[in-house]
């Protein structure tokens, strides 16, 4: 699941983070062994805040509370998955909608999943609401047990019980309008970006304050004169740009606010994997109820391509010296490439000492591996015969990174040969944009021959 950043939670993406996802409730083990299977209950959101009944009105804004089993072995089929929601905690306080998938009986009622999956999934969708009477700041609980039928030894699989926290609260609650990724688009067109939030909670909201993060290979254009851009980062070229938008438009229960006209974002020429981050929260400095609604995410994935490449080096020294190797990485482009989110390398370059030359100084990016690629188990970074370093989270169009090695002359081998060699992050799988593999290999050569 994508995960859409606000102004709640900053993190990455200079910086923003994440502002919904699926909990597994209960979960404290660790994945299964081979021969061994866990069911697990989800619950979506985590903690639940009921809006209270809307002045003038007899009936609260309902809530979603999502639901589901998974389990951790892929080896095994679970079926049969049987999810007992226990309501006696709402006594008073709040009412359920049950989904066509739960059978109620008094305050329970077993929601039947025929297949349970590996990965976690919510299919049992219950809406809850206060009751007419609530007072703001009762609390109860929802439980919930579980059992499925399983094709390892022993047959049936018990989920740990657990349960969700709710409360019953008053304010704006303000969910954002989630835009689907756009895909394919070239270099030099524009896409729309939807500002647009609805009021799900119980209270106006005083006003609606828009928070954009925008990568650099994105130009907004269109916005309004109540928002302001600020780029982020160090250096010449900002990898993002917050822009802040106040508006003092006041948002009903169940009303709207949307832009007239919605920015449009230019592609620029060096765009490859661009997003933008879009944050809401009321005007005021009220609270949001529901949190987890202020936050989407705008994909956008241009048609381009970044020629990345590596250098090595041709040097002559006699024995007893040491030498500098500058090992060289080039975004070629025409696109920039950034891993924002997760914060992971761009790439890994991969260095092979020659022989007869040891390492005696070595950049701080770079970690020593043994002959074959294995964990060093050495304290000392320095003798390594070969490096993995690490290149930056993201690299600009015609960017240049150099590892400078400090090698020393041992024993003079002519044409002594090392490797430089670029590689993805993580796993095998060649780097997507990069069309040309040639220049992703180069060498060190010591005292070449002639």
């Amino acid at each position: 699941m994508k995960k859409p950043l606000t102004g709640r939670r900053i993190a990455r993406l200079g910086a923003c983070a994440a502002a919904a996802g699926l909990v597994a409730v209960g979960m404290t083990a660790t994945p299964a062994l081979a021969d061994s299977d866990q069911l697990w209950i989800a619950a979506n959101p985590y903690e639940l805040v009921l809006p209270n009944v809307v002045d003038g009105t007899q009936q609260a804004p309902a809530v979603t509370l999502a639901l589901g089993l998974y389990h951790d072995n892929p080896s095994h089929r679970v079926t049969d998955g049987r999810l007992t929601v226990d309501i006696s905690g709402l006594a008073g306080i709040a009412e359920v909608t049950w989904p066509e998938n739960c059978a109620p009986a008094g305050t329970t009622a077993v929601c039947s999943l025929p297949e349970v999956p590996v990965n976690s999934s919510t299919p049992v969708k219950l809406q809850v609401r206060a009751v007419a009477g609530a007072a703001d700041g009762a609390t109860g609980r929802i439980s919930y047990q579980a059992e499925a039928t399983t094709t390892a030894e022993g047959g049936e699989l018990t989920a740990a019980e657990n349960g969700t926290d709710f409360r019953v609260a008053s304010g704006p609650d303000l969910v954002l309008d989630r835009p689907a990724p756009v895909t394919g688009v070239t270099p030099g067109s524009t896409v729309p970006v939807g500002l647009s939030v609805a009021n799900h909670g119980n209270r106006p909201a005083e006003g609606v304050q828009f928070s954009l993060y925008v990568t650099r290979g994105l130009e907004l254009t269109g916005l309004p004169q109540q928002c302001t851009g600020t780029p982020i980062g160090e250096g010449t070229i900002k990898p993002i740009t917050r822009y802040d938008c106040a508006f003092a438009d006041v948002v009903p229960p169940g009303g709207t606010f949307t832009l007239p006209e919605p920015p449009s974002a230019k592609v620029a020429p060096y765009a490859l994997a661009e997003r933008v981050d879009i944050g809401v929260q009321p005007g005021g400095g009220a609270e949001d109820l529901q949190p987890e609604g202020n936050g989407a995410v705008l994909d956008v994935t241009a048609v381009n391509t970044a020629d990345f490449a590596v250098r090595g080096a041709r040097l002559t020294a006699e024995a007893g010296r040491t030498v500098t190797v500058p090992v060289t990485f080039r975004n070629r482009g025409p696109a920039w490439v950034a891993n924002l989110t997760s914060g992971d390398p761009v790439a890994d370059v991969d260095v092979t000492v020659p022989r007869g030359a040891t390492a005696t100084a070595v950049p701080d990016a770079c970690e020593p591996r043994t002959a074959d690629g294995g964990w060093w188990e050495s304290e000392v970074r320095t003798g390594a015969p070969r490096y993995l370093c690490r290149l930056p989270m993201w690299v600009a169009e015609q960017q240049t990174v150099t590892f400078p090695f400090a090698l020393r002359i041992d024993t003079v081998v002519t044409g002594a040969k090392g490797a430089v060699v670029l590689k993805p992050p993580y796993g095998d799988t060649p780097l997507p944009f990069d069309p040309n593999r040639k220049n992703d290999q180069a060498k060190i050569v010591l005292n070449p021959a002639g």
